[in-house]
């Protein structure tokens, strides 16, 4: 059906003709003009006064049409859809994704390559989004500071094209953990106690917050959100040796900034769990486990669309306006045709 936003405009429709009623009719004398030619715009007057009168109330409809036209999109009709229900399992999941200078490292092992984290974090979490349907899922970005990517919403494929266009550095070098926290908590408290879930995944340790994680995951447990962290990164790393062969290689830990007991202590203060993702397939595991989290049952929720069809009397009102330029300049034409030659 169709709804106007602002329908006491359409009550203006009347106002020329009002205006032209109630104002006094222009005064002023007019200059006496010569025309030699007089006797021949009587005869073209006598041949053509019935087309003459038609021809004045032509361009009076036409400009009554553009009034009405005009005020029809002023008044901003819209097109409102049937309702449709939104499946809606109860939780509301905010995704923190470490996006920090280490995240560039290469220590995931996928299709026999080594790839990079922040790779093997998109390609698995963002499986885990789209499968995520009637949950509320938000974004959270977070490098050297925290920033919201994406607020909590139903259109999970916003969120998880926005997780696989984030880049490293796109917030700095290095790692905010806390921040990011407290990002969260500022999102979810408003939401139902029951339903506050934040998933948060990082290869080091705060390095740049300035809210400790501590601090920020005691705010949080205090207000009822679970916290589920997730520590990334390979245990052990072959670095080639002379010329990238064999000879001196060194196995080394390239996750040895890691901090696992500051993120178990995060889980376990907001009651949730702390799991340590070596490869993309224990991180495939972990978002298997998280998918297992128990939905709390609410009511569903529901929308209608809306589409704007203002666009539409202004279509016309641009073709009418048009049509009445052409009309005024094929007539001033034909007249100046048919004047005498003496009199053009």
């Amino acid at each position: 059906m169709i709804e106007w936003l602002w329908p006491w405009l359409l009550l203006l429709a009347p106002l020329p003709w009002l205006l032209r009623r109630m104002l006094p009719p222009a005064s002023g004398q007019e200059p006496a003009l010569r025309a030699p030619f007089f006797d021949r715009w009587q005869q073209l007057s006598d041949t053509q006064g019935t087309a003459g009168a038609s021809n004045q109330r032509l361009p009076m409809l036409m400009l009554w049409l553009l009034w009405l036209l005009l005020l029809l999109a002023a008044a901003r009709p819209m097109w409102v859809g049937e309702p449709i229900e939104l499946p809606n399992s109860g939780r509301d999941l905010m995704l923190a994704v470490d996006i920090s200078g280490s995240m560039k490292v290469e220590d995931m092992e996928m299709a026999d390559q080594m790839v990079s984290r922040i790779r093997a974090v998109k390609q698995v979490a963002s499986e885990f989004i789209r499968q995520r349907e009637g949950d509320r899922l938000g974004l959270i970005l977070f490098g050297s500071n925290a920033y919201v990517q994406s607020p909590l919403s139903f259109d999970t494929g916003t969120v998880r094209r926005f997780l696989l266009e984030a880049q490293i550095g796109f917030a700095g070098q290095d790692t905010a953990i806390g921040d990011a926290i407290g990002l969260a908590v500022k999102r979810l408290r408003e939401r139902p106690a029951e339903s506050r879930v934040l998933v948060l995944l990082s290869d080091g340790r705060d390095t740049a917050s300035s809210v400790q994680p501590l601090d920020a995951a005691r705010l949080a447990a205090d207000l009822g959100i679970r916290i589920y962290t997730i520590g990334i990164g390979a245990d052990r790393l072959t670095m080639p040796g002379i010329f990238g062969s064999s000879f001196g290689a060194r196995q080394v830990n390239p996750s040895a900034e890691l901090d696992e007991a500051g993120l178990q202590e995060i889980a376990k203060l907001t009651g949730g769990q702390y799991f340590r993702a070596r490869n993309p397939a224990e991180l495939a595991n972990i978002y298997q486990l998280l998918d297992q989290l128990e939905p709390i049952e609410v009511d569903a929720a529901s929308y209608r669309p809306r589409q704007a069809l203002g666009y539409i009397p202004l279509l016309l009102a641009l073709g009418a306006s048009f049509a009445l330029a052409l009309w005024r300049s094929w007539r001033s034409y034909g007249r100046a045709a048919a004047l005498p030659e003496g009199g053009r």
